[in-house]
């Protein structure tokens, strides 16, 4: 049943945001629309910055379902761009209010949810450090998301499959290369060579 109240406490967010800035909806509206009371969206969110918190990340979640493989990471950051475009006027609306970094913050999360899946796989065999994983995937992150806010900037025009395949020829067989050389293995062996 709480994810049925979340999902509607969702669609009328969502809603709203057709209607009005996220800067000017209030719990009330959100409540009112989808005939419940203000205790039940408390007893589910803090806050209407929390709703839109969850929903990105329970859309990310669908967006990344089975796509966090070196093999899979177009298709999973494709989708990541689609989840994005379908959610236009509300990913447009939350970017634009006063709190744009949640935007961001569901980017970074997600992107690098999908990375991190990535370089787990590539490093498989090597000796690399978490930390060193972490900071791999931590950079690609930035660069993808990047790419990603500059696209929902210029008000989403550009295909997506386009950017992705410009990024996957780009990156090709780097992630791989950047593991091999922060590989314990690989560095011992240049040492005592």
């Amino acid at each position: 049943m709480s994810q049925i109240t979340k999902r509607a406490l969702e669609e009328s967010l969502k809603k709203m945001l057709l209607k009005k800035p996220l800067n000017k909806i209030t719990i009330s509206d959100i409540t009112s629309d989808c005939g419940m009371n203000r205790m039940t969206f408390y007893y589910h969110f803090k806050d209407i910055y929390d709703l839109v918190e969850w929903s990105c990340i329970e859309d990310a979640a669908k967006a990344l379902d089975g796509n966090k493989t070196y093999d899979t990471w177009q298709q999973g950051f494709l989708q990541i761009f689609q989840a994005v475009l379908e959610n236009k006027p509300f990913i447009t609306n939350v970017y634009h209010s006063v709190n744009h970094e949640q935007v961001e913050g569901y980017l970074y999360t997600i992107t690098y949810n999908l990375l991190i899946g990535v370089v787990e796989e590539q490093a498989k065999g090597l000796d690399v450090s978490d930390s060193d994983k972490r900071f791999i995937a931590n950079f690609y992150k930035y660069a993808f998301v990047g790419l990603m806010l500059d696209w929902i900037k210029k008000d989403m025009r550009e295909d997506p499959i386009n950017i992705i395949d410009r990024l996957s020829t780009l990156i090709n067989g780097d992630i791989k290369r950047a593991l091999i050389k922060y590989s314990n293995t690989s560095y011992h062996n240049q040492i005592f060579d």
